[in-house]
């Protein structure tokens, strides 16, 4: 049995139904709500669906639970209720690390690019340099905090799971993030200007030294964060904090033009003012380092941007049913 907290979300669900076809058992931790989330599980029903505030009874029941993969979180990066996000981000995963911990369970947990910042610091993944980060944003803080407390569990001794890995997802995209409203991706949201006829919108650049749609974005297929997760249960010897991009950033306007080749449309962008809100909270440039990775054993091949937009918009967004 293998646990999936956020396993109706995006990444989450894809994961799941990867785990299911290959004979796993799964709960998922997760909320349907109502905003068509059940459609990401309708391919492959969990074993059991786990609201949120059953967590602490399933974990008393003592489940005998293969691994936990921990993708749960608020992960809007416009956030604003600090004490929900250190509750649901840190306090959570804290209660999970230490569960794995004391039972002997391997324990994968999201991190993400957004600890990085600006990327002043660059993006070396491990704990050298783990205090020198300073994300731009509440979401991003409430990763690097986590990042940090594992580090100070390790440092101190402190108990910790067999087999333990933290991710920081760079800019994923693919089938099953419909409901994520502001924080779809941007190829979404491109393929919809480009469906209703318009050309995509780019933000102008709020930085100086950057061209307009030359802000570049380490940009990840959904299929290649599973997979590496998916050998993360294989490889028990791979335990580390690591980077989850393809380790080559590409222009928003690579991306503009992928997604509207992968329609067959001509290439046309039109941009247009970065909103307020957005000002000095926006990334410009993520390039995952992926040595870590790599040192560890992983051999998989990332998927080129421009063949997984064209896999999501013709395989999934162009069909009436655009669930995977």
């Amino acid at each position: 049995m293998i646990l999936v907290t956020g396993g109706a979300g995006f990444i989450g669900s894809i994961l799941h139904a990867a785990l299911v076809r290959r004979g796993h058992e799964t709960v998922v931790l997760d909320r349907l709500g109502s905003e068509g989330k059940w459609r990401n599980l309708r391919s492959a029903p969990p074993a059991r669906l786990l609201p949120p505030e059953e967590i602490d009874a399933f974990l008393a029941s003592h489940p005998p639970l293969e691994m936990v993969y921990h993708l749960g979180a608020i992960s809007e990066t416009t956030a604003l209720d600090g004490d929900l996000v250190w509750a649901t981000n840190v306090e959570l995963s804290l209660k999970l690390w230490h569960w794995c911990a004391a039972r002997g369970v391997p324990f994968v947990y999201a991190s993400s690019a957004a600890t990085y910042g600006d990327g002043s610091q660059g993006f070396e993944d491990g704990f050298d340099g783990l205090e020198r980060l300073r994300p731009l944003n509440l979401y991003g803080w409430s990763k690097h905090a986590f990042d940090l407390a594992v580090k100070r569990i390790l440092a101190s001794g402190g108990a910790r799971p067999p087999h333990w890995a933290g991710l920081k997802f760079f800019n994923v995209f693919g089938p099953n993030e419909y409901h994520k409203g502001p924080m779809i991706s941007v190829v979404n949201v491109k393929y919809a200007e480009v469906a209703a006829g318009k050309a995509p919108r780019l933000f102008r650049s709020d930085h100086p030294d950057v061209a307009d749609g030359q802000q570049r974005r380490d940009f990840i297929w959904v299929d290649d964060i599973v997979d590496v997760m998916l050998w993360l249960l294989d490889t028990p010897s791979a335990s580390g904090l690591f980077n989850l991009g393809t380790g080559r950033a590409r222009t928003y306007l690579d991306l503009a033009h992928a997604v509207c080749d992968a329609a067959d449309v001509p290439r046309a962008v039109e941009f247009i003012d970065m909103p307020q809100r957005l000002r000095g909270q926006y990334q410009s440039y993520t390039e995952a380092s992926t040595q870590r990775l790599r040192d560890a054993g992983y051999a998989g091949q990332f998927t080129p941007l421009e063949e997984g937009i064209r896999r999501y918009v013709r395989e999934n967004l162009a069909q009436p049913d655009p669930y995977r």
